[in-house]
């Protein structure tokens, strides 16, 4: 699976993109009851932003990704935080059945997948998870904000223009964060027989004018970065766009939808 998120792109997401809340690790160890012996798998890791914080909760955490070099960045990732206990896992959703067969049944106490799923067949991957953790664990489904082109903020809005601009064609993608995407969620792990419950957490995170280009630059696929030639002009363009503010302020939304098994 290549979805055009190799090479620099790895680099740029594990710069830029934002980590998870503390508060959102806390609510996943209390609803799922980790514990120092659990395993947990994190699909479509990326670069490790939820995949490390939950390690420090539980035994071991396998991280899974289907992109070689996101994988490499999240090792060093893991490296410079000292965080030993993650084994990192060359894979998509559709190879999470298989880990039932390497790890056994009831083996493990959750799944989560971050922004990721908008890429994933959900369906099948929920169902294909019930076997596979133990009770009172499930599947986690956290999503860390909408993508920065789609806020009411008169920066926003004035960079989503551009971006229509420059790419040829409005960038609409909500990347799974809608109200809608999270609700066909929310009916997949219903029915695949989860017990289903959602929270949310809202911060502000404040971005400098680089942080704004690194963050655009880490959510486009390679081949729709601009090329290192262009660069400078890209950002000059966007900083007449968007104004001369040092500073942008944007509010992030994080949802938080857990499929749990009970315990009896």
């Amino acid at each position: 699976m290549d979805l055009g998120f190799g090479g620099e792109v790895a680099d740029l997401y594990q710069r830029y993109r934002h980590g998870y809340p503390s508060a959102v690790i806390d609510m996943l160890a209390e609803t799922f009851g980790l514990n120092a012996q659990d395993m947990v798998v994190d699909v479509g890791c990326g670069t490790g932003q939820l995949t490390l914080p939950i390690a420090h909760r539980v035994r071991a955490v396998i991280g899974m990704d289907p992109e070689p070099d996101m994988l490499r960045r999240a090792r060093h990732a893991a490296r410079d935080a000292q965080v030993s206990n993650v084994s990192w896992m060359l894979g998509a959703d559709t190879d999470v059945p298989a880990l039932r067969s390497l790890l056994g049944e009831k083996s493990i106490a959750a799944v989560t997948i971050g922004q990721a799923l908008h890429w994933m067949t959900y369906e099948e991957l929920f169902r294909s998870t019930g076997s596979l953790i133990r009770r009172g664990g499930g599947v986690a489904v956290v999503t860390n904000g909408t993508p920065l082109w789609l806020h009411e903020s008169d920066w926003s809005r004035s960079l989503r223009e551009f971006l229509a601009r420059w790419l040829g064609t409005k960038p609409i993608a909500a990347c799974g964060t809608d109200q809608q995407s999270q609700q066909r969620y929310q009916h997949a792990l219903t029915m695949a027989g989860f017990e289903v419950s959602c929270a949310a957490f809202d911060y502000a995170a404040e971005l400098t004018f680089d942080q704004l280009v690194g963050g655009i630059y880490s959510a486009l696929p390679v081949d729709r970065l601009p090329a290192p030639d262009q660069r400078a002009a890209f950002a000059e363009q966007l900083r007449r766009a968007v104004g001369p503010h040092e500073r942008f302020t944007e509010p992030v939304h994080v949802t938080i939808l857990t499929g749990r098994i009970p315990r009896v």
